[in-house]
Order: C-alpha cells, then structure tokens, then sequence
C-alpha cells in the first residue's frame, strides 16, 4: 500500500511539473537567446528564437463563469494587450531594431555585400628556385601556376560605405606538391623540379570611423625543393607587416562613417513610438467595441422593456374585449404593435451579436476560430459614464499638448532628423577620393644547409642558417626592413551621379519638411474636430435624456387616462413608441459620446495615460493587474 501511494505521488509530481513547464511555454517572452557557449565558440552559434506564442492568456479563462465572459473595460483592454494578435505582430520590431543597431554598431555592410579577399599561395622572392627567377622576372612563382581567388562587390548605397568596425581575422593555411619540367635547369639543376610547399598566412585587420584601416600580417612561406642549386632547403620565410589606409575627402570624416549607427539608434526610438501607436489603435479600437457592445446589450434591454409594455397592453385589451367593454378594433392595434416591439428586439439583438463577435475577434489570438469563446455569451459589466458638464482646455493648450505627446508626431521628427543625418552621406559622397596608405614590414629567412647542394658553391651564410625561430628573430631585429607609403586619387570627371543622388536627396528632405509641418497643422484641425464632436454629442446625449424624461411622464400620464377611460389605445401605443425612441436616442447619444471621447483622447496621444498602461506590459503581453469574474452574475 505504501508502495502504490509513493507511486501516486510522484506521478502527480510529473504531472504537475509538465503541466508547469506547458504554461510556462505558452507565456514565453518574445527574445532573442544569445548562446552561452564559452567566449571562443559563442561568436559563431546562432541565437536562438522562442516559437511564436499561439496560446491565450489565462485571463480569458478566468473571467469565464457558467458561459458567459463577464467583461469590464479595464479587463477588456488586458485581454487586447495580452492576446491581440495585431499587437503581438509588432512586439517583434523593437528587438529587429535593436539587433539592427547592433548590425551598423559592428559596421556591418548592406545586406547581400559579399567580401572576397586574395589568397596569395606564391613564395617570397629570393626563396628557393622559383623564389629566384622571380626575382628576374619570371611569372611561374605563383601556387599551382594560378593567381588565388579574388572578386569584387557592388554596393548599392549613396554615399560613403562605412569600414567594418569589428575586428576581423584571417587564416590561410595551404600545402600544395608540385613537380614542373626544366626546359633549362641552369637555375635548378635538376631536369625536373618538384617543390613542397606551405603557407600561413595570418592577418587582424580593424576598420575605424574616422574612414581607416589598419592590418596587421604576419605569413609565412615553408619550401622543400630537390634542387641542388638551392643552399638553403628545406627553408622558411616568414613576414610582419603592419598597414594603414585612410580616406582623406570621399569617406572621411567620424560624422559621415557614423551615420548609419546614429540613425540605427534613432530608430529603436522610433520603433518604441510606432509600437505606442499600435498598442493606441488596439486600446482605442478594443474600447469602440466594447462601448459599442455595451449599447448594443442596453438598447435590447430598452427594446425588451417596450416588448413588455406592449405586452402588457395587449393583454390588457384582450381581457376587455373578452369582457366586452373595448372594441375588438383596439386589440388588433395592441397586437400589431406587440409585433413591431419583437421585430425591433430580433434586430437589436441581431446587432448585438455581431458586435460580440467583433469583440470576440480582438480579445483572442485565436479569433473567432478559438473554441474557448465558440459559445460564449459576452456581459459587459461598465456603463458609459457622461458626465453633467464637460470641461475641455482651449484648443491652443491641447495642441501644444499633443504636439509634445503624440507618438506619429514624435516618430516623424525623428525620422526627418535622420534623413538630415544620412545626408550627410550624399554631401561627402560629391568629394573625390582621396587615399593616404602605408606599409612597415620586416622579412626573414631561414633554413637548413641543402645536403644535395653542388660541392662547387661557396657554403651559405651561417647567418640564414636556421630554423623557424631564427627567421623569426630576424623579423623582431628588423635585419630586413621595408616601408611604404603612398596617395591614391580618383574621381569621376563629371561627378553627375553623385551631384544627382545630393540634389535628389535635397529635394526630398525639402519635401519631408514641407509634410512635417502640413501634418503638425493636421493636429490642431483633427483636435478641433474631435472637440466639436465631443460637444455635440454630450448636447445630444442631455438633449435625449430629457426628451425620455418628458416621454416617460407622457407614458404615464397616458396609461393613467387609458385606465380611466379617457384615453385611446392609438394613443397609448403612440406614447410608448414616442418613449422606446427616446430610450434609444439616449443609448445612441451615450455610445457617440464615448466613441468621441475615444477619438480626442487619441488625437491628443494620451490613451496610455488616462487608461494607466504601462508600456513595459504591453511589451510583453502580460498585464500585471489581476482580474476576477463576479461570484454572482450581474444584473441583465
């Protein structure tokens, strides 16, 4: 028995920690996972992505009880920022733009820009046979008879290409056996000479912003020849040299190199602005249906209280005319209107659920295909609040206002400053080219008394005799020196294609200037329209509630005569559709209303604030504040 209940016990434990480990998937963060391989591998594995979350939040589930979604406008904004799928899209470009950053950071070239460098697989001159007729002016020195691998990239970008700013090393290493006939073997001595070779070749190079480069080499050439005539074999040759490249008009310059980093770093801003505007269009669009859904569930309870009315009223007439004390006339009007109050009550709740399922759509990341909300019934639990009296700033205050607050307005700025930034690029790019380069290298020499050497040659410098270490020392003692420095210059003789990309480029930022104030102007026109709209709609909503006020009391008044035999059934009726309009005008008034609440609270970029949302929430699609269904279900 003791056996069966530990058996018990740890199958729940699995259970539990793999129903754990699923939620904690489905609340997986949108990152990027850097590998936390040791510091010489981690450069060269590929981060890794979590799988899009296709799961709701269990907010959703929470809030269900017996069917039905008890929602309220808070808990409605929660579920759009946690399961909206719009929203879930663009969640991804804040990180896009960071890695972006890190790409112009690194001066990483355009994308499909391939580098392709020169291999060089010949041997240092004045080494070993071929090394000689080099010297002379033979071409036969290269590896394999072939020149190494080279290629050339077109970039398509204006202006000056930034260096790349990450330190980049290159390793060669060939070894290659090659047997070549002697036409004359005075320099061989061998009617054919085979030769065994390897190179290494090392090199650090690292780009700077000021337009320059530097590279550091070190290589190194072993020869293994049968060729008497050579005093040193096998032999090495190795070679440190030291280069410097810089741009001096056309790409130089810390301003023109770092333009793409700066603007980089201006669009992670801009990605955080239009991401504020998305989570703006998901609140404001999230709030219009639930408002919208809201008037819809009032206006079936008004349409199902004139049902009751006109219910009622026919019953009435139906048990005086079986008296006989009424006409058969006035029931047939009872009825006709009892008719009409259930024809608008289909219609209003045929609104209603199509306004459900437009709710529905935006509260899943599943939409209306999610089987959790299939047959769920939605209650709206807030009601529109309009206040007495409306107090709004002057129109100046709330553009100013706006103008400091509103995310597009922001982003538009930023991305005009950029542009001004990038043209700098063009600017510099009208310059010819201009390039200061220098070289400082040492060589050694080194190798092994060639036992096959002819006995009539003079023995080698025991200077050169040696192994790796005492070329090497060579190098270091500077023994062998060279240095070289020299300008390159070009330029197109007419330079249209750059004097057209900079005055292109300046029409346009003309452009963007011009749009930027048109759409500043836009401000105040859409902030006017959205303040008449709010006062218009808040006069309506005051001017309806009054008019059922009065419909009401004509109701009564008219019921009251009806019963005592002064009044007409006609009239009765006349009463209780004139005061099921005036319900309606009143839902409908308070519905406008909100919507252009809404709307002036979006045109003057404070949604997030009035709403309290937090911008790291929606980030990350979880919503700190808890919520919690009803324990007993609202009052309908």
């Amino acid at each position: 028995m003791t056996r069966i209940r530990k058996l018990l016990a740890i199958g729940l434990s699995c259970t539990t920690f793999v129903s754990s480990g699923l939620a904690a998937a489905a609340e997986t963060n949108i990152r990027v996972d850097r590998p936390q391989s040791p510091i010489f591998v981690r450069p060269y594995q590929a981060a890794t992505v979590p799988p899009i979350r296709s799961a709701n939040s269990s907010r959703l589930s929470q809030l269900i009880r017996g069917g039905t979604l008890y929602l309220t406008v808070q808990d409605a904004i929660a579920l759009a920022i946690e399961n909206n799928i719009d929203l879930e899209v663009q969640r991804y470009n804040p990180l896009l733009s960071d890695l972006a950053l890190e790409r112009a950071e690194a001066g990483g070239p355009l994308k499909g820009v391939n580098t392709v460098s020169n291999s060089n697989f010949g041997v240092t001159a004045g080494q070993g046979v071929q090394g000689a007729s080099s010297l002379v002016g033979n071409n036969g020195g290269n590896f394999g008879g072939r020149s190494g691998p080279s290629g050339g990239a077109v970039v398509s970008q204006i202006g000056p290409v930034t260096q790349n700013l990450d330190p980049v090393y290159q390793g060669t290493y060939g070894a290659g056996h090659q047997t070549q006939p002697q036409a004359n073997p005075f320099l061989s001595g061998v009617e054919a000479l085979i030769d065994k070779r390897r190179i290494y070749n090392n090199s650090l190079s690292q780009g700077f912003l000021t337009g320059g480069s530097l590279t550091l080499a070190f290589n190194n050439g072993y020869l293994n020849e049968n060729a008497p005539t050579n005093d040193l074999n096998p032999s090495s040759a190795p070679a440190l040299s030291l280069s410097l490249s810089q741009n001096l008009l056309n790409g130089f310059g810390i301003a023109v190199n770092s333009r793409t980093i700066r603007v980089a770093r201006e669009n992670v801003n801009v990605s955080d602005l239009q991401f504020q505007s998305q989570v703006i269009s998901v609140v404001s669009n999230v709030l219009s249906l639930y408002w919208g859904l809201a008037s819809d569930q009032a206006d079936i309870r008004a349409k199902q209280g004139a049902l009751d009315l006109a219910q009622r009223l026919y019953q009435d007439n139906k048990k005086q005319v079986q008296l006989g004390t009424m006409a058969p006339l006035d029931i047939t009007q009872a009825e006709s209107q009892l008719a009409t109050s259930q024809r608008d009550l289909i219609f209003s709740q045929a609104a209603e659920q199509q306004q459900e399922v437009k709710l529905k759509d935006v509260l899943s990341r599943n939409g209306l295909g999610d089987p959790l909300l299939t047959n769920v019934a939605i209650v709206t639990l807030d009601n529109i609040d309009v206040p007495q009296n409306i107090d709004l700033q002057p129109l100046q205050n709330l553009v100013q206002k706006a103008l400091g607050t509103r995310q597009d307005i922001a982003a538009e700025q930023i991305n005009f400053e950029n542009a001004q930034t990038s043209a700098t690029g063009t600017a510099n790019g009208v310059l010819p080219r201009l390039r200061v380069f220098a070289t400082i290298s040492a060589q050694g020499l080194s190798g092994q008394v060639n036992s096959a050497r002819f006995a009539e040659l003079p023995p080698p410098d025991s200077y050169y005799v040696g192994g790796f270490g005492t070329a090497v020392s060579q190098i270091f003692r500077r023994n062998f020196p060279s240095q070289n420095i020299g300008l390159s210059y070009n330029e197109n003789v007419r330079n249209d294609v750059a004097q057209a990309d900079y005055g292109i480029e300046q029409l346009q930022l003309r452009q963007s200037e011009i749009n930027m104030r048109k759409d500043r102007n836009q401000v105040a026109v859409d902030i006017s329209n959205q303040m008449i709209s709010l006062r218009q709609a808040h006069s309506r909503y005051q001017a309806a509630v009054q008019s059922q006020t009065l419909d009401q009391q004509l109701v009564d008044a008219e019921e009251k005569k009806y019963k005592l035999g002064s009044s007409t059934t006609y009239n009765v009726i006349q009463t209780q559709r004139d005061l099921a309009t005036a319900k309606s005008n009143v839902i409908a008034a308070a519905a406008q209303y909100a919507n252009a609440k809404i709307g002036l609270e979006r045109v003057l970029g404070t949604t997030l604030q009035v709403y309290s949302i937090s911008l790291d929430e929606a980030l990350s699609g979880r919503v700190a504040r808890q919520s919690a269904a009803p324990p007993v279900p609202p009052r309908q």
